[in-house]
């Protein structure tokens, strides 16, 4: 029991972290992450913790892809709901989170490949954890990265362009 301990105080936060910006819910992540460590528990070795951690987390979350992605659409048409019966909100908040909307919606778009290698290494995992976890060769690893993030950074920046210009044609946005 000790070791499982161990493994729960070193990996509970990064994987929790990890499986909320997945998810995109932190309740959901943290119940996908308690089934993590029960697999764990029922483990007799596990070579590369932080890798299986994330592999099995990642694996669970595949298994609900169903349910995720139902969830996802719910929370996108409550996010337009709000967004559309706000009566003058706080200008700073409204943006902050219209940017953060968009910038999920930018990590969503990606290929699953990439968008788990981009939220991977923002937990920490090195190349060989992540070549692990997505049963990829480590000299792919770098590449997947530099393809995921240039398509981030591309599809972000369309989203935003987009964006403006729905609402430059609502009436007097000056977008930033």
């Amino acid at each position: 029991m000790g070791d499982v301990d161990r493994l729960f105080r070193a990996y509970h936060g990064p994987l929790v972290r990890y499986l909320t910006r997945r998810l995109g819910d932190a309740d959901w992540a943290e119940e996908v992450a308690q089934e993590t460590f029960l697999r764990a528990l029922r483990q007799e070795t596990i070579v590369n913790e932080r890798a299986w951690l994330f592999a099995v987390a990642t694996n669970l979350v595949r298994d609900e892809a169903r349910k995720d992605a139902r969830r996802r659409r719910h929370l996108a048409l409550l996010a337009e709901q709000e967004r559309e019966s706000a009566s003058e909100p706080e200008i700073t908040t409204l943006e902050r989170a219209q940017e953060a909307a968009l910038a999920r919606r930018a990590v969503e778009s990606l290929a699953e490949r990439d968008r788990l290698a981009l939220l991977m290494r923002e937990e920490g995992l090195d190349y060989h954890e992540i070549a692990e976890a997505l049963e990829l060769s480590v000299g792919s690893v770098g590449t997947t990265l530099a393809r995921a993030r240039r398509r981030l950074a591309d599809t972000y920046d369309a989203m935003q362009r987009d964006a403006d210009a729905r609402q430059a044609r609502r009436g007097g946005y000056a977008g930033a």
